[in-house]
């Protein structure tokens, strides 16, 4: 069969259902798992159909090899599923890398081309997220590792966690990496756009914010002398949205958590503990706007009497891509007749890991509704197709340049 995006969107389908999952009722496909095991075996055989060689690395990828060059460029995104998940967050990128390999119909590059499909770039197993692509590009503190049930996991697949380093690819050995992934965001379809080159992914910090104020009986306490924590940190939530608002078109910021006490129907609230998730592109962005908001923070707590702490728990730098990269992978969506589009990703995938080691870019394909980590996640077979030519036109730009 001729490749085509409609096969990966096919594909995509065949592994969102049955023994793929480790959940009868929705998809859950956790790394080492059983869905895991089952998807492995399933996309090593279209792999090898598409003229690989495949093999399981130290820390449970799945590489099919393509070629016999010195040096490999690298396709790749994860199988792995968050709980109740769509379809092609992750998997669509892998099986567009196979059909790339197969358009290539025997042709052989200057270079070889490894498609790699990551064990674990979600964190729905175990606490920490992107666990192989982070041994895969040496960035991995082995202290990671010390996670209960990991080592009894991965021994169930032949596997430990006194090898899982040695999954790690030399630099030397690698001319690029390359990642096709859903939007997860409404950007392109609202433009209307099917394909857009991301320039970087979001740098991100996150916080643990700790209102106190003082619970007292709903009955008796006076509107006018209420220290309620929870109208604090409902003001506190409509200042941070307005500073994001306020900031480039990169700029997020998120509360997506919050915790009331002492919870109560008939009590005014005493504790509030949320969450703040800022991004940006730039790290001098985002420290901005987290500077600005915790000023604002501190403003609100004071006029209203509160008590405010504010803990750092997370920071994530920016990975950026590669500027002759992102000229290619506009070239190559451009001779697919769609207009070149540059945007963010404020999501964290697989190649951040990868952008300080080696030339690394993003394809971004419209999904519907910008719907993501979503069983209504959803991706047409037309884009799928029009993602594939980018990348096969990507892979003729690049062995142009190489050569």
């Amino acid at each position: 069969m001729v490749a085509s995006g409609q096969r990966a969107v096919e594909r995509c389908n065949v592994l969102g259902s049955g023994g793929f999952s480790d959940s009868p009722d929705f998809l859950y496909r956790p790394y080492l798992g059983n869905g895991h095991r089952a998807t492995l075996d399933q996309v090593a055989s279209w792999m090898e159909q598409a003229g690989m060689t495949t093999r399981i690395d130290a820390a449970g990828n799945l590489v099919g090899r393509y070629g016999g060059g010195e040096k490999s460029l690298i396709i790749a995104s994860h199988l792995d599923s968050v709980r109740d998940a769509g379809r092609y967050d992750g998997p669509l990128g892998v099986m567009l890398g196979i059909e790339a390999v197969a358009a290539l119909n025997g042709r052989q590059l200057p270079f070889a081309v490894e498609v790699y499909g990551f064990g674990d770039e979600e964190g729905s197993r175990f606490p920490a997220a992107m666990l192989t692509s982070r041994a895969v590009a040496g960035a991995l503190d082995p202290v990671a590792l010390d996670v209960p049930g990991l080592e009894d996991a991965l021994q169930d697949f032949g596997l430990s966690t006194a090898r899982f380093l040695d999954a790690r690819r030399d630099a030397a050995d690698l001319i690029g990496y390359v990642e096709a992934h859903i939007e997860q965001g409404p950007v392109l379809e609202a433009e209307g756009l099917a394909l857009g080159t991301v320039t970087a992914i979001a740098t991100q910090l996150r916080f643990e914010i700790t209102v106190d104020g003082i619970a007292g009986h709903a009955g008796t306490n006076s509107m006018a002398l209420r220290r309620d924590a929870l109208t604090a940190a409902a003001e506190m939530v409509l200042a941070i949205e307005e500073v994001a608002r306020q900031g480039p078109d990169d700029l997020v910021a998120t509360v997506g958590r919050m915790a009331v006490g002492p919870g109560a129907p008939n009590v005014v609230p005493g504790l509030i503990v949320f969450s703040l998730d800022v991004r940006a592109g730039t790290e001098t962005v985002r420290n901005q706007a987290a500077e600005t908001i915790q000023q604002r923070l501190s403003a609100i707590a004071a006029a209203r009497g509160a008590g405010l702490e504010v803990r750092q728990v997370h920071d994530l730098p920016a990975a950026p891509c590669n500027p002759v990269l992102m000229d290619l992978m506009d070239q190559a969506v451009a001779a697919t007749g769609q207009t070149p589009r540059r945007l963010v990703s404020g999501a964290g995938h697989d190649a951040m890991m990868f952008s300080p080691i080696t030339p690394t870019a993003m394809l971004f394909i419209r999904c519907k509704d910008g719907i993501s980590h979503n069983p209504r996640e959803s991706v047409t077979p037309e884009d799928a197709d029009l993602a594939l030519r980018a990348l096969t036109t990507f892979i003729d730009l690049l062995e142009a340049r190489y050569a």
